[in-house]
């Protein structure tokens, strides 16, 4: 599959997302970690400080043990650059929004998982900049985009902030103060948000068409391959430091759910919509959406 693969213009390829659907995604991701951020209360933080075991787990997995052997699996199939760099950076990212959903629907603990996506926003402000710098650097193919593009730290860990951090604080300052608003809110925004997620999703998809049939089997198999790593990372880290069935399943959910959305908005910020990267990032949107859903299903349907 990856035959004659430099031979293809792939960073020349154009996804069709221009400044008002970028907007549109910012806006979207907002409103989804402000919805979630809804159920996040300061006893979440604290209950994972009582069992750091979980919390460390957690970390370990998602922002450790993915970045390193996503690092392994590039260096080994040596995928094209671009494809390569948007792996690192899906790895680079927290959790992805519709964890939390996937988690309780596969009979995992919807309290851990909450709370890890809160702490995972929290840290992801420092460790996504981080973890992109190190390991995109450590691989020559990638460390020579980095250097093109000039990447500053400082305005993607903005940028991230601005998207995840600051919904975060006034959704949980609207919990504190008014409890049984932030119930109802949450009943209505959720949702909402979800749905203007995916149909942001479907309206990509068909403006892409062309570009996903065309090019769509030169990241297919890298993405279904490193989502695959990430689940069974994510369990089987869990089960080598003897974490309950349903803690693993969260954690494994946690870690194969990675934010795509946020990945994209990064491409298109910083990258200049390379076309590898988005690629491969788009794809992994669609993707996690529909392996988290079969898993989830799959575990729902156990004891």
């Amino acid at each position: 599959m990856l035959l004659n693969i430099n031979s293809i213009q792939i960073d020349s390829i154009q996804i069709n997302f221009d400044t008002e659907a970028l907007w549109m995604l910012n806006i979207a991701l907002a409103i989804i970690m402000f919805g979630i951020s809804l159920d996040i209360t300061v006893n979440d933080f604290k209950r994972l400080l009582r069992t750091p075991k979980i919390m460390f787990v957690g970390i370990l997995s998602q922002f450790i043990l993915l970045p390193l052997f996503t690092f392994l699996l590039v260096s080994l199939i040596q995928p094209h650059p671009s494809f390569a760099l948007g792996m690192m950076l899906i790895a680079a990212c927290p959790g992805g929004n519709v964890s939390n959903f996937f988690s309780k629907m596969a009979n995992g603990n919807a309290a851990l998982s909450i709370s890890l996506t809160a702490f995972a926003t929290l840290i992801c402000i420092v460790l996504t900049p981080l973890n992109l710098e190190i390991w995109g650097n450590l691989y020559p193919p990638t460390r020579n985009i980095l250097k093109e593009v000039a990447l500053n730290p400082f305005e993607l860990t903005k940028l991230v902030v601005l998207i995840l951090g600051i919904p975060l604080f006034f959704g949980m300052l609207v919990n504190y103060y008014h409890k049984e608003m932030a119930k109802k809110i949450s009943a209505v925004i959720r949702p909402f948000s979800v749905v203007f997620f995916l149909i942001l999703i479907v309206i990509a998809l068909y403006d892409n068409a062309d570009v996903f049939k065309n090019y769509i089997h030169l990241v297919i198999f890298l993405v279904i391959i490193h989502n695959l790593l990430a689940y069974v990372l994510g369990y089987s880290t869990s089960k080598i430091f003897k974490l309950s069935t349903q803690d693993s399943r969260t954690i494994a959910i946690e870690t194969g759910i990675q934010n795509g959305g946020l990945g994209l908005l990064l491409i298109f910020s910083f990258f200049d919509g390379l076309g590898g990267m988005a690629l491969l990032a788009a794809f992994w949107g669609v993707w996690d959406i529909f392996s988290g859903m079969l898993l989830a299903t799959y575990w729902g349907r156990k004891r």
